[in-house]
């Protein structure tokens, strides 16, 4: 049996969570190609952190993140330089498509869900993440 446990200093953990970030006003800005970007974006910037990109996709109002953590990690910190960075970042790579929707320097709304796998088994989450109607 494969285990997800990660030992860190003076902690074994499977600390898993699933991270959803609306666009701004939930506009049908995101392309297929955006979200595949956002996808590799989000995988560095989880690699930086020390964490562990688990499955991502998305739709064309938002996105779907299930990623592993470490206890020690402050999720408030993470989630805003996800948000920053992956913003500035389609903003710039795909400047025209967003700007079609958008006047000012937003892409992401201000709120996030975010929620601990226990409820579900990673293997349902991952189905249903895996199953979103990605936008071509």
């Amino acid at each position: 049996m494969k285990t997800d446990f990660v030992s860190s200093g003076r902690s074994v953990s499977d600390l898993k969570a699933h991270l959803v970030l609306t666009t701004k006003y939930r506009r049908k800005v995101l392309t297929g190609e955006m979200i595949s970007r956002l996808g590799e974006i989000m995988g560095d910037l989880c690699e930086k952190w020390n964490c562990k990109l688990v499955e991502f996709s998305g739709e064309d109002n938002h996105i779907h993140l299930l990623f592993q953590y470490l206890p020690q990690m402050e999720l408030p910190k993470f989630i805003g330089n996800l948000k920053s960075v992956t913003s500035r970042r389609v903003r710039s790579e795909f400047a025209a498509e967003v700007d079609r929707v958008y006047w000012k320097n937003v892409l992401w709304n201000e709120s996030y869900f975010i929620a601990s796998c226990g409820g579900v088994t990673v293997s349902v989450l991952r189905k249903y993440i895996e199953e979103q109607d990605t936008p071509d």
